[in-house]
């Protein structure tokens, strides 16, 4: 079976327009979560993580000035343009392309019979831009989707299909997914805190992001990052409360940890999917302590970013790739005492420790779970 890598990346984030500036600004515990008094979002002051839009329109018109792409298209145009820019060798007319969103252009939904409402313009979109023969791929499901569109690209090298294959992730801060979180009454009063004991709810941001995979090794120059394994599992629980066992999470982690033929004990740093939610927090502490990952250091990066949905378990597994090739784990930003009834292992400050193995975790409404490790290997 062919071994897949993650070759390179890029993040478009309230953090920083590049994967550099975002890793810096996460090295100084920086947030990208702010109060955001916008009507044409929400009625209401919220706490959110917003894209700086006039930085948007600059590195947008860099590469393009067609003024009918939408804000998410801006914003996964620019992710790309910025990944084949770095990457010469990526040819992206002979890669498969997948897109990972949650929600697509939901901020044209009150515009009538406008047909970039539905998934598929964007996919379209993409096509046109960089003018492929074929379609990409778009996966929409639910806040997994990021994290299973690695795993599909994976899948897809394995076949022989493609060398290679671009994943691009993204989705924004809109009224109908904040009305929906408020709803549940699940919106933080403040900037999130997952794992702890004082959270009061999710903070939902914005973002964009792209990785290469690829079949070749060579294609970098130092170490490398693998796709060593990956499951995914739904437990079919309830349409949005995950499961009281974590019985889905569970049968991914145990899964991907089966086809990377590793140990539980092998595994030295999670990063978990951790929306500072009652419910899913302790899923997740109750699925990794059946799992024996209870003293594995785990963070979640959603006090940084929010949750970015489709964005997030792309955006959290280029972070990931990063923290293993710099020896680096960084603090669950938020976290202040352990407020889950497993005792799971939070990482409270930023730290160097020597990392081999990440597992990449997510969870969805639906019952839709994923889990991903990545292995550090010699070029």
């Amino acid at each position: 079976m062919r071994n897949v890598y993650m070759i390179d990346d890029s993040i478009i984030s309230p953090l920083g327009f590049s994967t550099k500036e975002n890793m810096d600004n996460l090295r100084l515990n920086k947030t990208g979560i702010q109060v955001i008094d916008n009507p044409a979002i929400w009625s209401e002051s919220f706490y959110g993580a917003l894209l700086d839009t006039d930085k948007l329109f600059q590195a947008y018109t860099k590469i393009s000035n067609d003024i009918h792409h939408t804000k998410l298209e801006k914003m996964m145009l620019v992710a790309i343009t910025k990944l084949l820019e770095k990457n010469p060798k990526l040819n992206i007319k002979k890669s498969g392309v997948i897109i990972s969103t949650t929600k697509g252009n939901i901020d044209r939904l009150k515009e009538k019979n406008n047909p970039k409402v539905y998934l598929h313009s964007i996919a379209l979109t993409i096509q046109q831009f960089f003018n492929l023969e074929e379609t990409p791929i778009l996966l929409s499901n639910a806040c997994i989707s990021g994290g299973l569109a690695i795993a599909i690209g994976k899948r897809m090298i394995q076949s022989e299909r493609y060398d290679d294959v671009v994943v691009i992730g993204g989705d924004l801060l809109s009224e109908f997914t904040l009305s929906g979180f408020f709803s549940f009454q699940a919106v933080s009063t403040a900037p999130c805190k997952p794992f702890c004991k004082n959270r009061t709810g999710i903070s939902l941001g914005e973002a964009a992001a792209s990785t290469w995979l690829s079949s070749k090794k060579e294609n970098t120059k130092k170490e490398t990052i693998k796709i060593a394994g990956d499951a995914s599992a739904n437990d079919a629980n309830h349409i949005s409360g995950p499961s009281r066992t974590g019985e889905g999470l569970y049968i991914s982690i145990t899964k991907a940890l089966e086809e990377a033929r590793v140990k539980s004990s092998q595994i030295d740093y999670i990063t978990a999917h951790g929306t500072a939610t009652p419910y899913n927090d302790e899923m997740e502490a109750i699925a990794f302590t059946r799992a024996g990952l209870q003293e594995v250091p785990i963070n979640s990066l959603k006090g940084y970013y929010g949750h970015t949905l489709g964005a997030s378990a792309l955006i959290e597994s280029i972070i990931a790739r990063h923290c293993l090739l710099n020896d680096e784990l960084l603090c669950s930003l938020g976290f202040e005492e352990l407020g889950v009834s497993m005792p799971i292992t939070i990482i409270d400050k930023n730290k160097k420790q020597a990392l081999r193995r990440v597992l990449k975790t997510a969870s969805g409404f639906g019952g839709c779970n994923v889990a991903l490790i990545f292995e550090k290997v010699a070029s």
